[in-house]
């Protein structure tokens, strides 16, 4: 018989190894246990199959290996070859990630038997050039930038080699056609969305452009492009230390239930297994499918999921409310009944919560930005009993939950180097911010705790801040004392990876006769799952800021996983129904879209991007509405959106000079945005050397302390704060210069000229001591627009984005496809122009993703995943982009410090509402639902 349960949170059982989780959410608190004898155990090896003989060339090398049957060749690769290029990403070979060369053909490693090798060719990433040397297509992609976060590069570079081998043996030097080379690679995916470039690249390469140099290879425009293209760049997936476990998490099969009695007792006497932690915390109750309950570390992952089948779990199944619906139905019970579990609510937004109000399962409203809001509600109810007096626009428009799905999944290995020191190599977007949380966490010293990312394949904002998978790593690794790692599957990252909130919005947008605005209401309700936080009407004051507005938002929580911010988040959304309506009242007062905005909005930003857009002959020859009349029915649509830019006040970054070179650092990353780029180049540009020539150090938190990288914050923070490094460096070596030269010189690029020559940079380093400075980021001029909260303050101007798709709809079928995009920004200085147009249309391509084809579903019933892998939850490939061009526009922002605000969340907000005005423009089917699926199409047209 089992003990009472108690609200100390575990209890042992009777077989010893029993724990009980309790309590509701008292403050966080960690239970685990180490196996007492763990049992040997050999890696890879399962024990019922006997090894296999294995004989392969690899790269060129003749190899031979024992294998296990059941082992795939992408394990092989990894663990047994250490050839990491290749990546597990999806793991049922939708990606691409994986691909290798088998007989110069590609393949997918992760669905390929290791004994398929067997007598055959193999060929990976690291081994298509020489030694020292690049392939063709390693060269393309760096030269044009065909990458971001670089996780999925190397299987994109394998199956281009294989196309180029291909191509050049039966067309020669002839340059293949943009569908053709989206064709040969649609197996291959990227969720940067760097396909512009990944098309360009392979054909230039396939038209003999970048054959061997008889001279030195050229600088790519990214820092780090080389590692990317050749599979030396290290993610935390390839983080292999001595003696390391593999951790798993056991996951809730309920969406509601209570936690009786967790016994792990069979699962840590199984060999091989070394220890268990609780996840709950102390509580006993789920509120999702999916809700982490315990981790296992073992040996190796398979014997860590034999454990986690060998817990016996007792949970008491209790009904379910699935979606807003449900939650809002008359009677239905509230997710969180108390006050003391409202507490427990997961965060989904990217700041504090404040208190709000609940009724049942709605928490809110949150109203606090409104402005005139009683004006502009008598604006919509004049026009509803006058409708002669004006326009009245009112709707409500649907989005659905999208899911980050960065191909690195996330994922952490952890490592006490002693009772009181942890280092964790993490997938992460703050290495600072977490390696605090660390800290705090486990009572460490800050300093005994460092947090290391070198490379990360891909965030979104959901990887932003201490989580789960970290949280059971470190403490595995501290019961164990053994190194764990800690990776999520697929199905697991669409699960709790990250989730844009789904959203319901009723707005109402009110003109005069002569079409000036007079007001907006909206109610947005948001389903964050059982997460709360989520604000979209908010950013309705960033547009058309003359404009009363009466706004407010609602929480809707319901046993769903938790959303968090996804970049720009609540904004795709909220444009969504405000640009599609502004586009209906251009419609019923006849007239041009961008002049009606015009009228509206006073932000000198997206002012210059309308005039832009009027001179474009693209938007100047628009076809009249609904022009075609056959099966397949092309139309134009613009929309415009507005964002905000952050600074991190703490951000510093530290530059290290003397006779070995120059090396800028601080604790900051690069998910793919370009940080090493953007640091190198503003270095380079101050003491006028290559940016090649400047070492860039990040991914490390024991340096200085750096920016999040999400919020539009890392070039805003980082760039002034290398401007004051660099130029105290160049002024320290312009002294240095005077005193060994006797006499004044002025400082020109790379170097000080002097009434006898130049002498350079490294000249005076030469001969230096080490000098070390560090910069930091002033106040912008007139100050922040408010006062820094948390470490993050916001800044005085909103950037601008313009928005031109156009689309055809087949309405046979009710499929939609993007022809082209035009894609207009004013967000400052363009600090690296490659780097930002690359990222600039992947936020368009996630946007077109959005709109067409991304789409959490669950049972409605149960609550359990049903698109749960890629297959399945679709994000969009390179044959969904359409012809892509970017327009910067650079004034303005003189009184921002460095004049650069960010863009990669900018980019993101109008697409969606830029291909609903199309649709409507080809068709007269105004939609209202995301995604845009060929049955809501199909629907849209019978009307």
């Amino acid at each position: 018989m089992s003990p009472p349960i108690s609200r100390r949170g575990i209890l042992r059982g009777t077989l010893g190894g029993t724990t009980v989780l309790v309590g509701e959410s008292c403050a966080p608190k960690i239970v685990s246990e180490r196996a007492e004898a763990p049992a040997a155990a050999s890696p890879g090896t399962a024990p019922d199959s006997p090894a296999q003989k294995l004989e392969l060339t690899v790269n060129g090398a003749a190899r031979s290996f024992d294998v296990d049957p059941e082992r795939t060749a992408l394990e092989l690769v990894r663990s047994d070859l250490g050839l990491t290029g290749c990546k597990e990403s999806c793991g049922h070979g939708a990606c691409g990630a994986c691909s290798i060369l088998l007989d110069d053909v590609p393949v997918a490693a992760c669905l390929l038997p290791a004994v398929a090798l067997h007598r055959r060719r193999l060929t990976t990433v690291e081994g298509l050039a020489p030694a020292g040397e690049l392939h063709p297509v390693q060269r393309a992609f760096m030269a044009e930038d065909a990458l971001q976060c670089g996780f999925c590069t190397p299987g994109f570079v394998i199956a281009a080699s294989a196309f180029y081998t291909r191509w050049r043996a039966e067309h020669g030097n002839q340059e293949p056609d943009r569908d053709t080379v989206a064709a040969a690679l649609a197996g291959n995916l990227c969720r940067c969305a760097a396909y512009d470039g990944i098309i360009r690249a392979v054909q230039k390469a396939s038209s003999g452009a970048y054959e061997k140099p008889l001279g030195p290879e050229p600088a790519a425009p990214r820092h780090d492009a080389r590692d990317k293209v050749t599979g030396a760049a290290k993610y935390t997936v390839d983080v292999q230390l001595p003696d390391q476990l593999e951790g798993k998490i056991l996951r809730s099969p309920h969406a509601h239930a209570r936690v009786r009695k967790v016994d792990w007792s069979k699962a840590l006497a199984l060999p091989g297994v070394f220890g268990a932690v609780d996840l709950l915390h102390g509580g006993t109750t789920i509120r999702f499918a999916g809700q982490e309950i315990l981790a296992i570390a073992a040996v190796d992952a398979r014997t860590a999921e034999a454990a986690l089948a060998a817990v016996e779990l007792d949970l008491e199944v209790l009904p379910a409310l699935i979606g807003m619906d449900a939650a809002r139905a008359d009677g239905a019970p509230p997710v969180y009944p108390t006050r003391n579990t409202r507490k427990s609510a997961p965060n989904a937004s990217e700041g504090p919560l404040l208190p709000l109000g609940w009724d049942g399962n709605l928490r809110g409203p949150f109203k606090l930005f409104s402005t005139a809001k009683h004006k502009a509600r008598r604006a919509v109810d004049k026009l509803r009993e006058k409708p002669a007096e004006g326009v009245l626009v009112e709707g409500t428009y649907k989005t659905q939950v999208q899911c980050h799905s960065a191909l690195e999944p996330h994922a952490c290995v952890a490592h006490w180097t002693a009772a009181d020191a942890v280092t964790v190599h993490l997938s992460t977007q703050s290495v600072h911010a977490v390696a605090e949380d660390i800290a705090q966490r486990w009572g460490l010293r800050r300093d005994h705790v460092r947090v290391l990312a070198q490379y990360i394949g891909g965030g979104f904002g959901g990887k932003a801040t201490l989580q789960l998978e970290c949280v059971a790593a470190v403490e595995l690794a501290r019961i164990t004392g053994k190194p764990v790692r800690v990776v999520l599957e697929r199905r697991e990252e669409l699960t709790t990876g990250g989730l844009r909130p789904a959203q319901e919005i009723e707005l109402a947008l009110a003109t005069d006769r002569d079409g000036y605005l007079q007001g907006v209401t909206a109610r947005a309700f948001a389903d964050a799952g059982c997460g709360v936080g989520s604000n979209s009407t908010v950013l309705l004051r960033l547009m058309y800021a003359k404009a009363p507005k009466d706004i407010a938002d609602w929480d809707v929580v319901n046993h769903a996983p938790p959303g968090k911010p996804f970049r720009g988040p609540g904004g795709p959304p909220v444009f969504w129904a405000l640009e599609q309506a502004v586009d209906v009242a251009a419609e019923r007062l006849k007239l041009d879209p961008i002049l009606l905005r015009k009228r509206f909005d006073p932000n000198p930003a997206r002012n210059r991007l309308y005039d832009w857009a009027l001179s474009l002959k693209t938007w100047r020859e628009r076809q009249p509405a609904q022009s075609d009349r056959g099966r397949y029915r092309r139309g134009m649509g613009l929309a415009v959106g507005g964002w905000f830019y952050f600074v991190q006040p703490s951000a510093r970054l530290q530059i290290d000079a003397g006779p070995d070179g120059i090396v800028a650092s601080t604790a900051c990353q690069d998910i793919g945005n370009g940080t090493r780029t953007v640091i190198a180049e503003t270095v380079a540009s101050v003491l006028g050397i290559a940016p090649a020539d400047v070492k860039v150090q990040i991914g490390d938190s024991s340096l200085v302390p750096g920016p999040m990288t999400g919020g539009s914050r890392t070039t805003a923070s980082l760039v002034p704060a290398a401007i004051m490094a660099a130029e105290q460096l160049r002024d320290e070596l312009l002294e240095r210069a005077e005193q060994l030269l006797g006499v004044k010189g002025v400082a020109v690029p790379g170097g000080v000229r002097h009434p006898r020559g130049v002498v350079t940079w490294q000249q005076l380093l030469a001969g230096s001591p080490p000098l070390r400075f560090v910069g930091t980021r002033k106040r912008d001029q007139g100050g922040y627009f408010l006062p820094p909260i948390a470490d993050i303050a916001p800044g005085r101007y909103v950037a601008g984005s313009l928005q031109i798709i156009e689309v055809e709809v087949d309405t046979r079928l009710g499929r939609i496809r993007v022809l082209r995009s035009h894609t207009g920004i004013a967000a400052g200085h363009i600090v690296a122009p490659a780097l930002a147009r690359n990222q600039a249309l992947g936020g368009v391509i996630q946007g077109i993703g959005y709109a067409l084809y991304e789409e959490r579903r669950l049972d409605p019933k149960t609550g359990a995943l049903l698109t749960g892998g890629l297959e399945d939850y679709r994000i969009p490939g390179i044959g969904d982009i359409g012809e892509l061009d970017v327009h910067f526009v650079e004034d303005g922002y003189e009184r921002v410090n460095g004049r650069s605000v960010g863009l990669a969340e900018l980019v993101t907000l109008a697409p969606a509402a830029a291909i609903g005005n199309a649709v409507a423009h080809a068709t007269g089917f105004r939609p209202r639902e995301l995604p845009l699926r060929p049955d809501r199409v199909l629907q849209g047209l019978r009307g």
